[in-house]
């Protein structure tokens, strides 16, 4: 009987003698060839599972709870945004726009960011429009961090950012912020600091706390980031959310801050409007042109038609974003004073469509138990802020979304105040 051998490349030949023949140079016999190679697989991220959004949302779903996990408005966006928006769609604008964005989408971010922080940022060479700022964060941590580089986090930090260092070959270095102020220690973020500090990552108003940056604290950020030459991701998405006169302060304010800095921020945020997932990216000329090599590589460009009435919009109404704070402040205002008599504690939070509730009062339970059963018993479902400590801390907060109708709020807090 003749044997069967096969090579790479060419198709399957006899070749004469017995099967236990010797096979020609370069052959294996067909059989073994046939014989499937052990299977392994090693994740990049081993520990990491689905985000607690998705799984707080879901679960709420599955409950009938009511969802203030999650961090999306149940109203919609302004109606004459959705307009020019519905206008686009279908007046032939659903083909591909350039990669960085619409040309009239940058053009009005740049009036904005000059209007808002004197920042004269270039729409040609530095500012990117993206597939929302999840998308813009994975961008510039690619773009500047590099295996064995080392990036400092502030916890509680948001959940997207350490993945992103991690899947670059980067190591993350934790600096806790301590309830219930959770300011910066600044003495610790420089003993943090070592000479492999590639990056830090912050986020002014801050999710999970709501807690708001200083112009000492960029002013410290400034001084660390000239001294030890490290970039800056400054994560913004809640820009014009702030509240009782305070200011925002932008990186873009910063000029010398700014020349080593990305700033992201998120119109989804701003507009009501998380799920059309638009986003952008303002950085120097040079960290514009690495960050942009990354993004035409991860999604190329957005959604056509959103974009162009986004630029409308906002050239049309900058009045909106000029008023969000006010908007969303009326809203906190609403939700702690509905909550005065509850056994949970409060400060008022000073950014973000977040408050944190202590339940310290209430039960000694994880954050991440009661956070469970709360919406499996009571039929509300919040956040455990421990989520966001890389070591688990838990202050006994929960993280509550107040960007919902004033009835949602009511309903919300009718819940809270019977535990």
């Amino acid at each position: 009987m003749k044997a069967l051998f096969i090579r790479v490349g060419v198709e399957i030949q006899r070749a004469g003698g017995p099967e236990s023949a010797t096979p020609p140079n370069g052959w294996i016999p067909l059989a073994l060839a046939q014989q499937p190679a052990p299977y392994s697989f090693d994740s990049k991220l081993p520990e990491v599972g689905t985000t607690i959004f998705t799984v707080m949302s879901a679960m709420a779903a599955e409950e009938g709870a009511l969802n203030l996990s999650q961090g999306f408005p149940d109203f919609d966006g302004p109606p004459e945004l959705l307009e020019r928006v519905q206008h686009y769609l279908t007046h032939g604008y659903n083909q591909y726009p350039p990669m960085a964005g619409v040309q009239g989408l940058r053009e009005a971010v740049a009036g904005k960011v000059l209007d808002l922080y004197g920042l004269p940022a270039d729409p040609e060479t530095q500012i990117t429009v993206t597939s929302g700022a999840t998308e813009a964060l994975f961008c510039a941590i690619t773009a500047v961090v590099r295996p064995g580089d080392e990036v400092i986090l502030f916890d509680p930090a948001y959940d997207s950012y350490e993945p992103g260092v991690r899947l670059s070959g980067g190591v993350a270095r934790h600096v806790a912020l301590e309830p219930p102020a959770y300011g910066v220690d600044w003495d610790q973020v420089r003993r943090a600091i070592t000479p492999r500090t590639r990056l830090v990552i912050f986020n002014t108003p801050h999710n999970p706390t709501g807690t708001v940056w200083s112009r000492g604290d960029l002013r410290c950020l400034e001084a660390l980031a000239l001294e030890h030459g490290f970039h800056v991701l400054s994560d913004e998405v809640y820009e014009h959310i702030i509240f009782d006169g305070q200011a925002h302060q932008s990186v873009c304010r910063f000029p010398d801050l700014w020349r080593r800095s990305f700033v992201v921020s998120s119109f989804g945020k701003t507009y009501h409007t998380t799920g059309w997932k638009i986003g952008y990216c303002v950085a120097p000329e040079d960290l514009t042109a690495e960050f942009r090599k990354i993004h035409q590589f991860v999604t190329f460009t957005s959604n056509t038609p959103v974009q162009h009435g986004l630029a409308d919009f906002l050239n049309a109404h900058p009045e909106h974003h000029l008023e969000l704070g006010a908007f969303y402040q009326r809203k906190r205002d609403l939700f702690c004073a509905l909550l005065e008599g509850s056994r949970f504690s409060l400060t008022p939070s000073a950014g973000t469509y977040f408050q944190l509730l202590g339940y310290k009062g209430i039960s000694d339970e994880r954050d991440s138990e009661l956070a469970v059963r709360l919406t499996r018993e009571a039929k509300i479902a919040s956040i455990p802020v421990s989520i966001f400590y890389a070591d688990g801390a838990d202050h006994k907060m929960l993280r509550f979304c107040f960007c919902k109708d004033d009835r949602t709020l009511r309903q919300g807090a009718e819940i809270l105040l019977g535990l």
